[in-house]
């Protein structure tokens, strides 16, 4: 299975969006969704929660556990 980091990055291109645009979504910073790609860290569970409902998937999907 996809794991997190690269469901994120993957969601976030498809969508079109820049990790500074997705960060101000999400209430963070650029760095934070960069380290959120590169598996330095890792979002919390109310920023999953943002996460999956601006994409439109389930906290399972995003985080690689539901195709």
């Amino acid at each position: 299975m996809t794991d997190f980091r690269v469901r994120l990055r993957e969601l976030r291109l498809e969508k079109g969006v820049s990790q500074q645009q997705l960060g101000q979504i999400v209430n963070t910073s650029k760095m934070a969704v960069s380290h959120w790609e590169t598996g330095h860290s890792e979002p919390s569970i109310a920023q999953l929660i943002i996460l999956s409902d601006y994409f439109e998937v389930s906290v399972g999907y995003l985080v690689g556990k539901e195709d």
